[in-house]
């Protein structure tokens, strides 16, 4: 093991191999390491996408994002925006194919591609990658850092934090990051939590017995009054737990983080994206000759519908026009605003990304070098930056590991 190394980057997932390869390109003549804890390379890139990898989305805006503010995190995607994405990967050997969902895959379906095409990058600037070397401590020395730990010590003149999240945590990213980052004088937000994650539901719910079962619906978080504070419209699947799927996912960093400051805050589900509540009440009184189950069986799947029946308690073979009032209202808001009873989310195992981290503010973002400790930079998820599912999250970390690799190899 080397002692002794200009730069040295902490995480070989998709930030800091981007770090790497740029710092790498930039100055050639520099020693520069990768250091990882993990005993297998890129586990996160290889599982993302369900083994695909989504490396980016042909449109990436700050809106897509939480987190620091918008304009902090525009500033960094700027700097290396989809096209370059696009253009840097085909450099690779490597095409992506845009779906109709917006989403680029790589053309060969396979995280593997990407993954081997990253590592081939940092092999051709002569860039170190040493692992399993977990990285216990980092402190400032005499012109420069020493990075420590059961392996022995190495000191750099410049070090990159690209440690990750919690998300994931098998893969490597345990949440040691922030506290490498925080014994260097910078600060992690109040709240770091799982997004991107699937929710939970109570034992005996009905939606847990439709399991596998997947709708096009609405999901919107209200505030204790009622108000809407943000909604998403996509694919929800319904599981042996509760529930997934891209709205699920991208909803839950918002619903989780609203209930730490209002434990009243609910999630609503319209089942039938289409209609209101008063719209579903007006067209059932119109059903002179027609079950509710058909009616509803136009937009849903029968197993859906029934159960919605069963739970408005009310025949499913009664035409609309028959119902009362009373009953007629209980579907109604039961198809389009459906309270979820969530009693928790799956946790970092099963996140896609972490909510929380280092907040942009304290870092000079036309370079991702630290405001407190100079010589220090960071990119990827350990900023308190997490972004939708498509592909979002990959772009930051393409983005911001490039601002920080072309800034410390310019150093």
């Amino acid at each position: 093991m080397l002692e002794r190394a200009d730069i040295v980057i902490i995480g070989a997932g998709a930030a800091g191999l981007m770090a790497g390869i740029w710092a790498g390109r930039i100055q050639p003549q520099r020693t520069i390491v990768i250091l990882d804890g993990a005993r297998k390379l890129g586990a996160k890139i290889l599982v993302s996408g369900g083994g695909r990898c989504n490396v980016t989305h042909q449109q990436v805006e700050a809106a897509a994002y939480a987190g620091s503010s918008r304009h902090a995190i525009n500033k960094v995607l700027r700097r290396f925006e989809v096209s370059q994405t696009i253009s840097f990967f085909r450099e690779l050997g490597v095409e992506l194919k845009r779906e109709e969902t917006g989403k680029l895959f790589p053309i060969t379906d396979s995280a593997r591609t990407i993954l081997d095409a990253l590592l081939l990058a940092v092999q051709k600037t002569n860039v170190l990658i040493q692992y399993p070397y977990r990285i216990e401590t980092v402190a400032k020395a005499v012109n420069g850092f020493r990075v420590g730990g059961e392996w022995g010590q190495l000191v750099a003149r410049e070090v990159v934090l690209a440690t990750g999240g919690k998300s994931l945590p098998k893969t490597g990213s345990d949440g040691h990051g922030y506290e490498l980052a925080n014994a260097l004088g910078h600060s992690i937000t109040p709240r770091v939590f799982p997004a991107l994650v699937p929710l939970t539901l109570p034992t005996g719910h009905f939606i847990r017995e439709l399991s596998g079962l997947t709708v096009s619906a609405t999901l919107e978080v209200r505030s204790r009054s009622g108000k809407k504070l943000i909604a998403f419209s996509n694919s929800t699947l319904c599981t042996h737990f509760g529930l997934s799927g891209p709205s699920v996912l991208d909803i839950s960093r918002y619903y989780l983080d609203a209930k730490f400051d209002d434990p009243e805050t609910t999630l609503v589900i319209n089942w039938w994206p289409e209609k209101t509540t008063e719209q579903l009440d007006a067209e059932l009184q119109t059903l002179a000759r027609i079950s509710v189950l058909k009616y509803l069986r136009s937009a849903l799947p029968e197993s859906l519908a029934r159960a919605l029946c069963q739970q408005a308690a009310l025949d499913p073979s009664t035409s609309g026009n028959n119902l009362t009032r009373s009953l007629r209202l209980t579907l109604a808001r039961l198809v389009t605003q459906m309270p979820l009873p969530i009693t928790g989310d799956r946790g970092y195992n099963f996140a896609e990304v972490t909510a929380g981290g280092v907040p942009l503010r304290e870092l000079h973002l036309d370079r991702m070098e630290s405001r407190v400790c100079p010589g220090l930079y960071l990119c990827g998820e350990i900023c308190d930056v997490d972004g939708r599912i498509g592909g979002f999250n990959f772009q930051w970390a393409w983005a911001s590991g490039y601002v920080a690799g072309v800034s410390v190899g310019k150093k």
